[in-house]
Formats: C-alpha cells, sequence, structure tokens
C-alpha cells in the first residue's frame, strides 16, 4: 500500500490505505481531545479558535491554537522533505518510512503522557499529536496524488456530497456505466474513509477512557503493521539488486 504512488496506485490500495490511516487519525484526534481538550486534527476549528480568541484578546488561548497550527504544519513540511530526499534516493519505500517514524513519534508520546506531570504533559500532548497528524495527512497526501486525505474529514464530505449528486445525475439521465462505475468507486472510498474516521474516533475515545496513555501507545503497533510490509519490500531489493544512485 505504501511502495506505489499516484497514477500507479490502484483503487482497492487507496482504499485500504486511506480508511486504515483514517481510524488512527479518528482515534488520535479523540484521545488526544480526551488528554488535553484540543482536536489536533481540526485546524479549520483551531483557526476559527484563534480568530475568536484574537477577537477577545486572549492572548494565551490564541497563541495556543496558533502552536498547534503551527505544529501540524511542521509535520506535513517533515513529510514532504522526506519524500523529495526519498525520491532523490531512489527509496520507493519513504512513505512507509515516514509511516514508521509516526508510529515511534506517537509510541513516545504515550510515554510522555505517563511520565510527564500536568502542565507539561498538556502541552507535549496537543503540539506533538497535531504535528504528526500533519505528518500523516502530508504523508497520504502525496502518495495518492491529493485523492485521499485521513484527518481532513471536510474536504472528503465536499467530495463525497459531489460524487453522490454526479451519480444520481447519471442515473437520472442513464448516463455512461464507466463513468458511474467510477462514480460509484469514489463514494465508496470517501464514504469508507469518513466512516473509518468516524469509528476509530469512538474506539480512540473508550480505549483512553479505558486505558489513558494506553491507548496511544496501543495505536503505534497499528501503524508499524501498516508500513512494514513497503519497508521490508525496499529493503529486500536493495540488498539483492545493484545499488541505485541518486536522481539528478
Amino acid at each position: 500500500m505504501l511502495l506505489r504512488e499516484g497514477d500507479a496506485r490502484t483503487f482497492v490500495m487507496d482504499r485500504r490505505l486511506g480508511c486504515s490511516l483514517a481510524a488512527v487519525a479518528g482515534a488520535v484526534n479523540a484521545a488526544g481531545f480526551l488528554a488535553v481538550g484540543y482536536y489536533s486534527a481540526n485546524m479549520t476549528g483551531n483557526l476559527s479558535s484563534l480568530s475568536m480568541d484574537v477577537r477577545a484578546a486572549d492572548l494565551s488561548s490564541a497563541l495556543s491554537c496558533l502552536g498547534l497550527v503551527a505544529a501540524f504544519v511542521a509535520g506535513a513540511v517533515l513529510s514532504a522533505l522526506l519524500a523529495n530526499a526519498g525520491r532523490h534516493r531512489r527509496h520507493r519505500a519513504i512513505y512507509a518510512y515516514s509511516i514508521l517514524l509516526e508510529a515511534g513519534l506517537l509510541a513516545v508520546l504515550g510515554a510522555l503522557d505517563m511520565a510527564l506531570r500536568a502542565g507539561l504533559r498538556g502541552a507535549v500532548l496537543a503540539y506533538g499529536l497535531s504535528f504528526l497528524m500533519g505528518l500523516q495527512n502530508a504523508t497520504v497526501t502525496r502518495i495518492s496524488g491529493a485523492r485521499v486525505r485521513t484527518t481532513h474529514m471536510t474536504g472528503m464530505l465536499t467530495d463525497f456530497g459531489i460524487e453522490l449528486a454526479d451519480w444520481l445525475d447519471a442515473v437520472r439521465r442513464h448516463g455512461d456505466p464507466a463513468r458511474m462505475a467510477q462514480v460509484r468507486q469514489l463514494l465508496a472510498l470517501h464514504g469508507g474513509i469518513v466512516l473509518s474516521f468516524a469509528g476509530g474516533g469512538v474506539a480512540g475515545a473508550l480505549a483512553y477512557g479505558w486505558w489513558r496513555a494506553g491507548a496511544l501507545l496501543g495505536l503505534a503497533p497499528v501503524l508499524v503493521w501498516l508500513a512494514l510490509p513497503g519497508a521490508i519490500a525496499d529493503l529486500r531489493d536493495r540488498l539483492s539488486g545493484p545499488p541505485l544512485g541518486p536522481v539528478p
């Protein structure tokens, strides 16, 4: 799921990867809110809160919201830099390595959730989880050619609404069967991602209520399970084949 990029990817690859990572993002978003009172993936809401805090002259809260947005952007920047470096060095599994990095950092945050005192714990978790959501969303956006986003449900719901209208119009006008099949695939992709995010949110909220920081630690192996096959395949190819030089 994490070796092919852009047009080389199939619908099944995008659906499996998108739904899996959307479920993780939903769980992280819900657990993060229960932990610190902020949604780590909801940048629309955080920007709106920032505007309201500036209007109310609440500098402390405004800086907190700004920090969440900055952390999300920083995660996206790191993902893009890793992807560019991987392309230059011909690493087929650079996206798998990015998800492995997310898994490692998520495990660290889970450990810090248990170890840090209350004040510092909140800031580390809030900014750390936002950073990871930016990293994940940018990784999936790049590998899918922007067809899939796993933390941005506003965009997914917009796409779902447009595609639903296209499908209804095609049914009414007896449109091209090939086009209808394509629209049905897109409906399944984006609808599945939205449902996976919601389902992951429910699971994350329940898990954090039961196990606290253990919920975040438990999500790290899920990411490893998703990314490890691609990383192993890339490593096997490199060990068995001739060395590849950098892309000029």
